[in-house]
């Protein structure tokens, strides 16, 4: 495995932080989408049940006050918002569907806030199963969405032939930056991640650049949602690892709220106690009479086994 899962993952959801914070052209400067705090709840409800469950997503975002309808900027934050699902059922592609169809149940049925959320979930979900294919990959996510009335599919191949005759970011940016605005974000997504495929930071500051004078729809809002999924895409690609030390380090140093969480470090343990129960790692904390007998606790059991017998996951 080129990259272990914990990297990965916490490539995906902090790629997406720093593709969202980079838009604003400071990294140290505090995020506004709250698209972020609505994929910490999401977070913090699997790794509480240990399965997708809509009645408490929904209850911990009515607790927060996060009532979202699909419109244009919403809609990019609802794909967002369903990262954590792409991410905990990225294995399996016909539960990774079903999943991530389920949890938009949580908002408005919107045809290309379906497509998108797919879209965008089947890329993680082949990067982070190291079966991701540049040439291939746009062919798969059209087949993944199945037949749509929407125009994404559409949209996709045009990235595809984008890349194919080696455009610039210039050209991309003139073709996307017309009316559908989720749509091309989308599509600019892909182009950005699929054009500096083993470059995190290239990849998200092409996905937040706004020079060319011929884009004349491009807001801060759509400039943050293009860099925010591009982030998670390339995140998901390279790891943690693929994420410029500097900036990581500024994100430690800041120790400020994130998406509401208290501080960066506890995002980061966040991400590490979704892996783990992902992964079917034991919380024995979280169940302590299970280590009791009679009253009287036991002693922890331990496991024993040759050598390469038990194996990273």
């Amino acid at each position: 495995m080129r990259y272990s899962p914990i990297s990965r993952f916490r490539g995906t959801l902090l790629g997406a932080f720093l593709g969202e914070s980079l838009a604003t052209g400071d990294i140290q400067s505090q995020s506004y989408l709250d698209f972020g705090r609505m994929a910490v709840l999401g977070t913090e409800s699997l790794i509480a049940l240990g399965r997708l469950d809509l009645d408490d997503w929904i209850a911990r975002q009515q607790q927060e006050s996060l009532h979202l309808a699909a419109t244009d900027d919403i809609s990019i934050k609802i794909i967002l918002a369903t990262l954590p699902v792409a991410l905990f059922f990225h294995e399996n592609p016909i539960k990774l569907r079903q999943n991530l169809l389920h949890v938009l149940k949580i908002w408005e049925d919107d045809p290309i806030v379906r497509d998108g959320t797919l879209a965008v979930g089947y890329a993680i979900a082949q990067a982070l199963t190291e079966k991701l294919n540049p040439r291939t990959l746009i062919p798969q996510t059209i087949s993944f969405l199945t037949e749509t009335p929407t125009s994404i599919p559409k949209k996709l191949l045009t990235v595809q032939n984008l890349l194919e005759q080696g455009a610039g970011l210039s050209r991309a940016q003139a073709e996307f930056a017309r009316e559908e605005q989720l749509s091309n974000t989308i599509a600019m997504a892909f182009y950005c991640f699929l054009s500096t495929l083993e470059d995190f930071r290239l990849a998200v500051l092409r996905a937040t650049h706004n020079g060319n004078s011929k884009v004349q729809d491009s807001t801060p809002l759509t400039s943050q949602a293009t860099g925010a999924i591009t982030g998670a895409l390339s995140g998901a690609y390279n790891g943690i690892g693929g994420i410029p030390v500097n900036w990581r380090v500024l994100l430690l140093q800041r120790n400020s709220p994130t998406w509401g969480l208290t501080s960066f470090s506890q995002m980061l343990k966040l991400i590490d106690a979704f892996v783990a129960v992902w992964s079917g790692v034991y919380d024995l904390t979280l169940n302590p009479r299970e280590l009791t007998e009679e009253g009287c606790e036991v002693a922890l059991l331990s496991v024993y086994a040759a050598p390469r017998v038990i194996r990273s996951r």
